[in-house]
C-alpha cells in the first residue's frame, strides 16, 4: 500500500481528520499527520482561518515541507483544505511523489498511487 502524508485542514488536527487518517490506515495505508499548528484545533473555521493568517502561510508551508524533509520521497502528499497547499508544494516541488490528490464532494481520491478512498 501507500505511505501518505496527510496535511490538516483550517481547524487543525481535529478529531475528523484523526478518524479519516485512522480509516486510511485500516486499508493498509501508512499515514504521516503534520500538525502545522503546533497542538492548536480551533473550534470554527473562521477561528482556524485566522490563526493561520495570524501565523502566515508561509510559514505552514515552511512546516509543511521541513516535516516531509525526513520522509521518503515516495509518498502521496495529501491535503484538506488548507493543507492542500503544503501537499500541492511537495507534490511539484519534491522529486518522487508517489501520488497527489483531487478533491470533491464528500470524495478524495489519489490520482496517481491509491484507490479511492471517502472522505468523512
Amino acid at each position: 500500500m501507500a505511505e501518505v502524508v496527510l496535511f490538516h485542514h483550517a481547524q487543525g488536527l481535529t478529531a475528523g481528520t484523526l478518524a479519516f487518517a485512522d480509516r486510511l490506515r485500516g486499508a493498509g495505508h501508512t499515514v504521516h499527520l503534520p500538525d502545522l499548528y503546533e497542538g492548536r484545533v480551533f473550534a470554527s473555521l473562521d477561528e482556524g482561518v485566522a490563526f493561520a493568517r495570524s501565523v502566515g502561510f508561509d510559514v505552514l508551508l515552511d512546516r509543511g515541507v521541513r516535516f516531509a524533509e525526513e520522509l521518503p520521497h515516495a509518498v502521496v502528499y495529501a491535503g484538506i483544505s488548507l493543507g492542500a497547499l503544503p501537499a500541492q508544494q511537495l507534490a511539484q516541488t519534491r522529486g518522487g511523489a508517489a501520488g497527489t490528490p483531487v478533491s470533491g464532494p464528500m470524495r478524495l481520491r489519489v490520482v496517481v498511487g491509491v484507490a479511492s478512498a471517502t472522505a468523512p
